[in-house]
């Protein structure tokens, strides 16, 4: 059975005739008898009934009839339905992004983004990077956003961005009017990190390592799921944190938190763009993409 069969079908049992059927699809009637002989054969019955009154369909004939006419109609929306998804008229795009580039850094660019396309759907999903990147292997999402690069051989990474993670304190904190604390005082404080598996945590451990503060050290007071809970612990006394540096201005500039810097250690890290190796993008995602780069200019070698 092709669309081609049920189109002459269609046209024979609606007409009641084999050569207006054959007119109708620009095919010779002896084309059209085959057609349908290879329907009857293929279903192991009688699809049409030749009266005197002309092609009639039988009571099976009707069934395939009525299931035939939406198969074909819906087959005729395939062509318009992808050149709307290659013009970015209308498409839904799935982006998965972890907590910096999930609270702030794609909401910022969505409306850029729909003012050019304004046809494109985004559904955004959110999790550490570690999540961001299961989603993107299993292909629940097209595209990740995360803060660290992993070792996964199914994906690729692109850099877009830098950022640079920060050591917060809450307002009255007695570190507030000290231009600088040493890393003696910094092990001394109690410290909220995030979640295993957060780009914030593995930038920030690593950063230690290389300034000779083994993270081992740290007195932890918690380790919580998002850079949300870890500005309300901080703000609540809990600890000090070291965050990025674009999710706390807002705190920053309200006084709520205070950024302390500490000697000799520095923590710049990147984002990335994360998507399956050897996939072609959708055009939406290529829109995303662009936006993202433009946004948000990466770094140079």
């Amino acid at each position: 059975m092709n669309l081609k069969q049920l189109e002459v079908f269609i046209k024979v049992a609606e007409s009641g005739s084999f050569s207006k059927g054959a007119e109708a699809t620009f095919i010779t009637q002896s084309t059209v008898s085959q057609h349908i002989s290879a329907l009857e054969s293929e279903f192991g019955m009688k699809l049409l009934d030749r009266t005197g009154k002309g092609a009639l369909p039988t009571e099976g004939g009707k069934i395939l009839l009525d299931r035939a006419r939406k198969l074909v109609e819906y087959a005729k929306e395939i062509p318009v339905a992808l050149a709307r998804f290659k013009g970015i008229e209308e498409a839904e795009l799935n982006i998965a992004g972890s907590s910096i580039p999930g609270e702030y850094m794609i909401p910022a660019a969505l409306p850029l983004l729909i003012s050019r396309f304004p046809g494109v759907t985004i559904v955004l999903r959110q999790g550490d990077s570690r999540d961001v990147l299961g989603k993107l292997i299993s292909e629940e999402v097209e595209f990740g956003v995360v803060g660290g690069r992993f070792e996964e051989e199914a994906l690729e990474f692109v850099p877009f961005a830098e950022d640079e993670l920060v050591l917060i304190a809450p307002y009255g904190h007695r570190w507030d009017r000290k231009s600088a604390i040493s890393k003696e005082e910094l092990l001394g404080e109690p410290v909220v990190l995030r979640e295993t598996g957060s780009g914030t945590g593995k930038a920030t451990a690593q950063a230690l390592r290389e300034a000779g503060i083994d993270p081992g050290r740290l007195r932890v007071a918690a380790h919580l799921g998002s850079n949300e809970a870890v500005k309300r612990a901080v703000i609540a006394g809990i600890g000090v944190s070291f965050v990025s540096a674009v999710s706390v201005q807002y705190e920053l500039e309200q006084g709520t938190l205070i950024q302390v810097p500490v000697t000799g250690v520095s923590i710049k890290r990147q984002f990335y763009l994360a998507s399956r190796k050897g996939r072609e993008l959708s055009p939406a995602a290529v829109a995303f993409r662009t936006i993202m780069m433009e946004m948000y200019k990466a770094p140079s070698d």
